[in-house]
């Protein structure tokens, strides 16, 4: 199903994508779980270009979680080569894209490479406007709010700031996502209905739409799908 010309002209603003379903895609095709991801990352390419063409502002992917670290070497492996390739395609094509990069999460136990790489992409794109993608790379939402929690403190601790005065504005400005819109929409593709630690305090009034489509086979037409099913909704915020 197509947008309607209204939706068009007036698509969400930032739409955040839980990018499920890779291994299951894989294994019903009898293949690696690594062919998965191969092909996962093929469909965020055709989504991320086609978010640009409507008019989406910010586009937040979950590429790997705080959790993901307990698959098996061999799949970590894969998906980080995958990451860097990406990241290097990136930063030839910057100038013709325009797209700018944010990474949210704890980018520490990411090998030198591939953070080098991220704050190459961060620094590089950071003049440009027209679309920002946002990886979340060994991100977990609890795990950012304790992050934050933790730089909030050592600011009291510092000085630099009272206890008493922190303002829900105040934290936010902690978090990975300073500065960045919270999302109106959350995608999940592959069926399960649930966030799986994903943008927990960003996410607190988006839209949730869950889809039974794999992520490889997750098309322009199914982000479609979600964002008529997001002007279906009443937002209302708490109000009546």
């Amino acid at each position: 199903m197509a947008l309607s010309e209204k939706n068009k002209m007036d698509v969400p603003q930032h739409i955040a994508i839980i990018m499920d379903g890779n291994g299951r895609w894989a294994k019903q095709r009898g293949l690696p779980r690594t062919a998965g991801h191969k092909a996962g990352s093929e469909t965020f390419r055709r989504i991320a270009d086609y978010c640009r063409t409507i008019g989406v502002k910010y586009l937040t992917v979950y590429a790997f979680s705080t959790e993901n670290w307990k698959r098996s070497e061999e799949e970590i492996s894969g998906l980080m080569v995958l990451l860097e390739r990406y990241l290097v395609e990136a930063l030839q094509d910057m100038e013709k894209n325009g797209v700018r990069f944010r990474f949210f999460g704890d980018l520490s136990r990411l090998s030198p490479k591939l953070r080098r790489l991220c704050e190459e992409a961060s620094s590089r794109s950071s003049a440009y406007s027209e679309v920002q993608v946002n990886f979340c790379l060994n991100y977990g939402g609890r795990d950012e709010i304790v992050r934050a929690a933790m730089d909030f403190a050592r600011d009291v601790a510092a000085g630099k700031r009272s206890a008493d005065s922190l303002t829900e504005a105040d934290f936010e400005n902690y978090l990975d996502s300073a500065g960045v819109p919270d999302p109106e929409l959350v995608i999940r593709p592959s069926g399960e209905q649930r966030t799986s630690n994903f943008l927990n305090w960003q996410s607190a009034y988006s839209e949730l739409v869950f889809m039974d489509v794999l992520w490889p086979d997750f098309k322009p037409e199914d982000l479609d799908r979600a964002i008529e099913e997001f002007y279906r909704r009443s937002r209302r915020f708490g109000g009546a």
